[in-house]
């Protein structure tokens, strides 16, 4: 079997549990955006998954991002930043990405807004919030993030749609939920609140192993990169 063979059953098969986990928590499977993480993953196979029907095309590294664009992997697709945000990579992605997953603290919110103003351009991302509160990830802390949201409502060239999560690694469902419900009553106490600039539509978590429980949980926007691409 041919690796666009091997792509599409897979996308299949994971589009097919989407459907299964939305219908769970009272949504249809279009609600449910399906970024494909391409970290390592050849151009090749970045282009075989967007024909799949893939939604969006999410990178971890900037500098791979930029070799793959150049292969023309993302052609005709949304492409996403969700690995962690240095912040002298930022005038890399600026403008390039669609979304930027990881803006998690004041000075990537103002290197953004600014590098997008010198650009005459908006740049959309998601906060992203350490809600396992893991001293070794990224994220802002859940009790700091109205101050983060306060300060992009000031921030020109910068959209704010929505949040962003990785959870402590768990293969415990339970474990698993624990987390999404926690980031998912977030998101409904945020996305209640009136800021500009923001507009709290998306929420993304779950990846390969989790994404089932993520959606059911309240996600509509999953990343996921060995149920698609196989293992790394």
């Amino acid at each position: 079997m041919d690796n666009l063979t091997v792509i599409f059953d897979n996308v299949k098969r994971v589009r097919e549990a989407i459907a299964c986990a939305a219908e769970e928590s009272g949504r249809s499977a279009s609600d449910i955006r399906l970024i494909a993480a391409a970290k390592t993953k050849p151009a090749e196979l970045i282009r075989q998954a967007v024909l799949a029907g893939v939604d969006a095309i999410g990178e971890n590294r900037v500098q791979e991002l930029a070799q793959k664009r150049e292969q023309g992997a993302y052609e005709n697709v949304p492409l996403h930043f969700i690995g962690h945000l240095q912040s002298n990579k930022v005038n890399k992605l600026v403008g390039v990405c669609d979304f930027i997953e990881t803006v998690s603290s004041k000075p990537l919110i103002e290197m953004i807004g600014k590098r997008a103003e010198s650009l005459k351009l908006v740049q959309n991302v998601l906060i992203e919030v350490n809600i396992g509160r893991e001293p070794q990830k990224s994220g802002v802390f859940p009790e700091y993030l109205e101050e983060l949201l306060d300060l992009a409502a000031k921030t020109s060239g910068i959209y704010v749609q929505g949040l962003m999560c990785v959870p402590p690694f768990s293969g415990d469902s339970v474990r698993n939920c624990y987390f999404f419900d926690a980031m998912f009553n977030l998101f409904v106490d945020i996305r209640a609140k009136k800021y500009d600039n923001v507009s709290i539509q998306f929420l993304s978590m779950g990846m390969s192993d989790s994404y089932t429980d993520a959606i059911r949980a309240g996600s509509n926007v999953v990343r996921v990169g060995s149920a698609i691409f196989g293992t790394r």
